[in-house]
């Protein structure tokens, strides 16, 4: 089942950053997917359930573009992706060796998968570029998946950039990357990072204004209550 329209509108207007912290006040620290880089500048932020992917390496006997065929294979696993999903591999950080191309990324656009996100990178990338695909990753390189990689399934709990991501939790990437939401930790998230970003909003237009950071960033006492007074004057 998809996301909700209003909680992924919600999450979009969220940034990764503020996600951490939200997450960081509840204990959860190791939630960022290192190697998750914007494959183009200005992808905008991306929100989605994980459908999840597993790469694990290459056996020769199974790595081989005759295995592109087989049943358990990528291209079965995107005619399984709903739509509005982001796809999350783990390609153990392997990054000599492309593990989506052009032709697979133009057909997970036509599927309306939200997005894609490795710990791995990519090949052909100026065919990705044109297909559409919002891509995160951790590069380019030409050789293709079997070159270093055997897939071995999909929506099973995978690690990703070393977080550890269980199909249908929640992710949400932007310009810093990409940020788990545990599926558990979603309500929370929702409930507490509006405000979140309202309030490290007001406190940015306080440092436009010239005020100090000490008992600003942390809120002091004093602080706290100018911030809940502006507030009430917002209602």
């Amino acid at each position: 089942m998809s996301l909700d329209p209003r909680t992924v509108e919600l999450l979009q207007g969220i940034s990764t950053a503020t996600l951490t912290t939200v997450l960081l006040k509840k204990g959860l620290r190791n939630v960022w997917m290192r190697g998750t880089k914007p494959l183009k500048a200005g992808q905008g932020r991306v929100v989605g359930k994980a459908f999840t992917l597993r790469f694990i390496p290459a056996r020769e006997d199974l790595a081989t573009p005759a295995n592109w065929a087989s049943p358990i294979s990528t291209r079965a696993a995107i005619e399984a992706m709903p739509e509005g999903c982001i796809a999350v591999a783990d390609a153990m950080g392997t990054v000599d060796a492309g593990i989506f191309g052009d032709i697979l990324c133009a057909r997970m656009a036509k599927r309306n998968v939200a997005g894609l996100v490795t710990d791995g990178v990519m090949r052909d990338a100026e065919g990705v570029l044109a297909s559409g695909m919002k891509v995160w990753c951790n590069g380019v390189a030409a050789p293709p998946s079997v070159a270093g990689l055997t897939f071995v399934g999909w929506q099973e709990p995978i690690n990703c950039g070393g977080v550890a991501v269980f199909p249908d939790d929640i992710v949400v990437v932007d310009e810093d990357g990409a940020v788990l939401i545990p599926a558990a930790f979603l309500e929370h998230v929702i409930a507490e990072a509006p405000e979140q970003e309202r309030m490290e909003a007001w406190i940015m237009r306080e440092v436009d204004r010239g005020v100090p950071l000490p008992g600003l960033y942390p809120m002091n006492a004093e602080t706290k209550a100018r911030y809940q007074a502006w507030k009430d004057s917002q209602q």
